[in-house]
């Protein structure tokens, strides 16, 4: 069926038209308003942010390293400072011809091939007005010679800003450690672009380590206006920098360099305690590194001396040195048994050795020292008497008395690491070797030998509560002194204890050579032999050989443990001398202790003594430490003499050298 055909009339026209036009009206006016409303809410709503944008796009910041906070000792005096420190970076955005440039800067600098290319390399990754360094540390003619050819060097920015500086050097390497250049992890953790600003630097070990938050301070910036491609228009205003916070210790620092001094050519270490507070004096470990150089950046030869010397210059012995303590122990030892109910006037025989078992264990004195009680024991550093009483009682009597004095603890110091050692007993045996207790193993330990670990900051604790009487705790910052409460032992044992320590020092004891020679003031310690290497009974029968005679890594430890006055404590110390083995009467734990002792009441007398014995040791730290790099650098750059003929196993010549080495 065919459909009647549309008419279109001019009213159907104009209605559909209408339509359309309203549909489309009503599109255009929708899109005008969505416009319209994300107009105003960038311009209301977002306005601060792209205000920021706009901003951050016209000026570009640089920022200014902050002046890290000091590190002072208890009078103010400082220890690690900062110093006027010279430096020329350049600034990529204004380097017109950039070979031209660096030749000037090779030649006026006298900077080395390897560094040159490391500024080309740090140029191609640079962009816009972001600096890289040439070099910083410059001494003032260097500086002087590049800012008055600054109209010759486009790009070239001297500027003067700081760097670290410790006064007393090496003295105090291991206590403060020194600063560096963050490292690439360091940044990647962070993304905090202050750590890639030349001239900063950050802790890397010691308390710059540990106490970087406090030292860092907050940084400043140099404000430019760019144009959109990075093109420099104007320097703004710079916003200065804030110094971090100053740190003041506990620690004398005339007693710490003077402690280091008076360790002398020995491989050891000197904490000293203030007995009334707990205030760390002196914190020394030597040989060390010089902070200085460190912080410069350190020479890969310097770096290959010091990890390759046998005196271990890199590692803090104070906390990280692990010794057995020898007879510093026995004082302890005695409070222990008086504890546990010995009576101080009971005498063991000494006849120079004791049977026990199929073992026998020897006392110092080869002869022996007859009948002794406790106080002349101590004082004689009998090894028999402290066999005897620790077979008849065992070791776990003693044990809790030593953790209580302080060894085997780990203590809260801002130090980026410790070990603690061992205070071994039948647990400790059983837990970690699952094995039972001997009475040979409480026999060693009673003499501070065996399982017995400790190190040189847990004896300088031990000598405090000894003086004090109070479980003392050692702290590095001034004014935040630790509540100290009384040891649970008896005043009179302790007071029996420090009389035997008198002993030692002042009425014939082990340690007359520590005797001071300042009027009215008494010195109280303990003497200690710690053996590295079993002595063979062959050996005793035909003469046990000297230290002197033993390569340095046989030798004996010599350990030192002492309080002054001996009647009122106020100081009490520990000096430890890795390997030392009694070889050298005026760098021994006795003469050592006692002007250490001396320095804290009378500083005139203590310098005389160290002035007279310091040249026959080569010079003071600085000077010996220069020729000891000197040497090594002779010795590197020596070739190794030609054998003139080759030894065969039945040279006789070859066979004596074997024997000799």
């Amino acid at each position: 069926m065919k459909r009647p055909k549309k008419i279109i009339t001019e009213a159907s026209q104009s209605f559909t038209f209408t339509r359309r036009a309203l549909l489309l009206g009503g599109i255009q006016g929708g899109v005008g308003a969505l416009l319209a409303g994300r107009l105003a809410w960038l311009s209301i709503a977002e306005n601060e942010h792209y205000a920021l944008l706009s901003e951050s796009n016209r000026v570009n910041l640089t920022l200014i390293p902050p002046r890290r906070g000091w590190i002072v000792d208890r009078q103010g005096k400082p220890i690690a400072i900062n110093r006027t420190d010279f430096r020329v970076d350049l600034i990529p955005d204004r380097i017109v011809d950039k070979n031209k440039v660096l030749g000037d800067l090779q030649a006026l600098l006298q900077l080395p091939d390897e560094e040159m290319q490391r500024i080309r390399d740090d140029l191609e990754e640079a962009q816009g007005f972001k600096p890289v360094q040439v070099a910083e540390d410059l001494d003032w003619e260097k500086f002087a010679a590049v800012s008055v050819r600054l109209n010759e060097l486009p790009g070239v920015s001297p500027m003067r800003g700081y760097s670290r500086f410790y006064p007393d050097g090496a003295a105090v390497g291991h206590l403060v450690g020194y600063v560096g250049a963050a490292s690439a992890k360091q940044y990647e953790e962070t993304k905090d672009p202050l750590l890639i600003t030349p001239g900063f630097k950050v802790g890397k070990d010691g308390l710059e380590k540990t106490m970087e938050p406090m030292l860092r301070g907050t940084p400043g910036a140099k404000r430019v206006e760019v144009t959109a491609r990075g093109k420099l228009v104007k320097e703004l205003t710079t916003r200065g920098d804030i110094p971090g916070h100053t740190l003041k210790l506990t620690i004398d620092a005339g007693l710490q360099a003077y402690a280091a001094r008076r360790l002398g050519t020995n491989s050891g270490s000197v904490v000293v305690i203030d007995v009334a507070t707990g205030g760390l004096l002196a914190f020394v470990s030597m040989p060390s590194y010089d902070p200085n150089s460190f912080s410069d950046g350190i020479s890969r030869d310097e770096w290959k001396m010091l990890s390759e010397d046998d005196h271990i210059p890199l590692m803090n012995k104070a906390i990280m040195g692990l010794y057995p303590p020898g007879s510093t122990v026995k004082p302890m030892n005695a409070l222990a048994l008086l504890e546990a109910g010995v009576d101080p006037g009971d005498r063991v025989v000494c006849s120079g050795a004791m049977r026990v078992g199929s073992g026998v264990f020897h006392c110092h004195k080869r002869g022996g020292h007859g009948p002794l009680d406790m106080k002349h024991a101590v004082m004689q550093s009998c090894d028999i008497y402290f066999y005897e009483m620790s077979r008849r009682l065992g070791y776990d009597r003693i044990a809790p008395v030593a953790k209580a004095m302080g060894l085997g603890q780990e203590f809260d110091l801002p130090l980026p690491s410790q070990r603690y050692g061992t205070v071994p007993d039948s647990a400790w045996k059983l837990r970690k070797y699952h094995q039972k207790w001997t009475v040979a193993d409480s026999l060693n330990a009673s003499i501070g030998q065996g399982y017995v670990l400790v190190n040189p900051l847990q004896m300088a604790v031990m000598a405090s509560r000894l003086a004090s009487g109070r479980a003392l705790l050692p702290s590095f910052f001034y004014g935040n002194d630790k509540p100290a409460g009384a040891l649970p032992f008896s005043h009179e044992h302790f007071a029996i204890v420090r009389d035997a320590m008198y002993g030692v020092v002042n009425e014939g004891g082990t340690g007359g050579a520590a005797r001071m020679q300042v009027p009215g003031v008494a010195l109280a310690a303990k003497t200690g032999t710690a053996q590295v290497r079993r002595i063979t009974m062959a050996e005793r029968r035909g003469g046990v050989l000297s230290n002197a005679s033993l390569p340095f890594r046989m030798r004996d430890h010599a350990h030192f443990i002492c309080f002054a006055p001996a009647d009122n404590p106020r100081y009490a110390a520990s000096v430890v001398l890795e390997h030392g083995g009694h070889t050298v009467r005026n760098l021994d734990t006795p003469l050592t202790g006692r002007d250490i002792m001396t320095y804290l009441f009378d500083r005139e007398r203590a310098m005389k003594s160290l002035l007279e014995v310091e040249p026959t040791w080569g010079g003071d730290i600085t000077t010996r430490m220069a020729a000891k790099a000197e040497a090594w650098k002779l010795a590197k750059a020596s070739p190794a003499p030609l054998p003139t003929s080759t030894p065969t196993t039945a040279d006789p010549g070859a066979n004596a050298a074997a024997a000799i080495d």
